[in-house]
């Protein structure tokens, strides 16, 4: 029996000698889109020069890669870059040190300290809505980049720094989340030039890497359990050494929590508010739900699974506005991926974006519709769907930001209305993640609802 060897894996068209496909990826959303149209079920492109990255579009494929091919995969060039940047941390480690700092972070995500979080996001998100005017013009990503910058903040170091402290965090984690998405993008030797970018972004992650050992020694020297997650990662415990974490190592996950967490939760949030606006009857069933659960009081933990309709707009949000674009692996030895072996050291990369708006695998896909997701009426293949990827490395704060998601929707809709201007257009921009370029809408007081009271 003779085996038919498969098809040659296509290179994308637009490719250029030593720039590869730089020029394509000038509109990067654009680009991987359009591949997508080919048809081909992986299709290279050039990111860097000399080196090839193999986009995996089928579902099965992509499926295969993220579980069954897990333990023989890095993450790639994107997490690689990450590290470079923020220092090893359970986001951009593979193998057994992925498993070992999952395993050592895991008791930060537990349901029991998710339900204590959300009463402090559920403090910040109110604190922020205060702030807004009625009539005031609110640049909306902005607000919720801060609105995520607060929330991490106190879930993290709820009781271990003063304001002005933590004011200051604020201020330099802001600048390293927006450096670290250039940083991603550009080629190596950018980052070496004296650019005034380049010098800010420095300083600021001096600054908070500072910040965090001021405080892990401080809460070491004092022996008080404060209750929040830095108090957690100073009781984890190496399973192969039995040590405890180091200054250091604390330092990198919280840097990389932050980056990760808060720029993909500002993202979500506006896109989220984006849509209540532009559809007034989703927003009004959102509205209703919320007073027949919630009544009067705020929303609380135990809230979060019984308000099945904000839930799917949320799902229906990951899928239609997901902030992940390129999201990477590589091979360490020679890989059999389909009818595929690819050698060690190939670049892999999926689209989460463009996956979830395949007209083959979501029916209508750029129409807004939460009720496709009920009672499974989207039964999308494996693979097919992907809000917080698959498999070992599948993200470790999911339950985390869904409950972010959640209370801060719950808490904003219900105080204020968010009205669009009638000619803005909307475009989405991809940067570390996939956010409005431009969002501004303005604040219109919330009239006939129940208003919640404080808790």
């Amino acid at each position: 029996m003779t085996l038919t060897a498969p098809p040659p894996i296509p290179r994308a068209a637009g490719s250029f000698p030593l720039l590869g496909h730089a020029l394509k990826m000038r509109d990067n959303l654009g680009f991987i889109a359009s591949l997508r149209e080919t048809g081909e079920p992986l299709i290279e492109i050039v990111l860097q020069p000399g080196t090839r990255t193999v986009v995996v579009q089928d579902p099965t494929l992509i499926h295969q890669m993220l579980k069954a091919l897990a333990p023989t995969l890095d993450k790639g060039r994107f997490f690689d870059k990450m590290g470079q940047l923020l220092g090893d941390s359970v986001v951009t480690a593979a193998g057994r040190t992925h498993v070992r700092k999952r395993r050592q972070l895991q008791p930060a995500f537990a349901h029991t300290e998710t339900a204590r979080y959300v009463d402090i996001m559920r403090a910040e998100v109110r604190a922020a809505v205060a702030a807004w005017k009625p009539g005031q013009v609110l640049d909306v990503r902005e607000a919720m980049v801060q609105l995520s910058l607060n929330m991490l903040a106190k879930t993290v170091f709820s009781g271990s720094l003063d304001e002005a402290t933590f004011r200051q965090l604020r201020s330099d984690l802001s600048v390293v989340m927006n450096g670290v998405g250039a940083r991603i993008m550009l080629p190596d030797w950018v980052e070496r030039l004296p650019l005034p970018f380049n010098r800010r972004f420095d300083r600021a992650r001096a600054a908070v890497r500072a910040t965090i050992n001021t405080a892990v020694d401080e809460l070491q020297a004092s022996g008080h359990d404060t209750g929040d997650m830095l108090s957690m990662l100073l009781r984890a415990v190496d399973e192969e050494t039995g040590e405890p974490l180091t200054g250091h190592q604390i330092c990198s996950e919280i840097l990389t929590l932050a980056v990760a967490g808060t720029e993909t939760t500002a993202s979500m949030l506006s896109w989220i508010l984006y849509e209540l606006a532009r559809h007034p009857d989703i927003e009004a069933r959102v509205l209703a739900e919320l007073d027949e659960v919630l009544g009067e009081r705020p929303v609380t933990f135990d809230d979060l699974t019984r308000l099945p309709y904000l839930n799917r707009v949320i799902t229906e949000t990951l899928r239609l506005h997901h902030t992940g674009w390129l999201v990477t692996r590589r091979t360490t030895t020679e890989t059999r991926l389909g009818e595929w072996t690819l050698p060690a050291g190939t670049e892999l990369a999926y689209c989460q974006h463009a996956l979830h708006r395949d007209p083959k695998l979501f029916p209508d896909p750029l129409t807004f519709d939460p009720d496709r997701w009920q009672d499974d009426a989207q039964a999308s293949p494996l693979g097919a769907f992907l809000p917080f990827g698959d498999g070992k490395h599948k993200c470790i704060g999911d339950r985390f930001a869904l409950a972010e998601l959640i209370t801060a929707i719950a808490t904003i809709t219900r105080a204020v209305r968010l009205e669009l201007d009638a000619g803005q257009v909307v475009q989405p921009v991809a940067r570390a993640t996939v956010r409005p370029r431009t969002l501004r809408m303005a604040i219109r007081p919330r009239t006939g609802l129940k208003q919640e009271t404080s808790a």
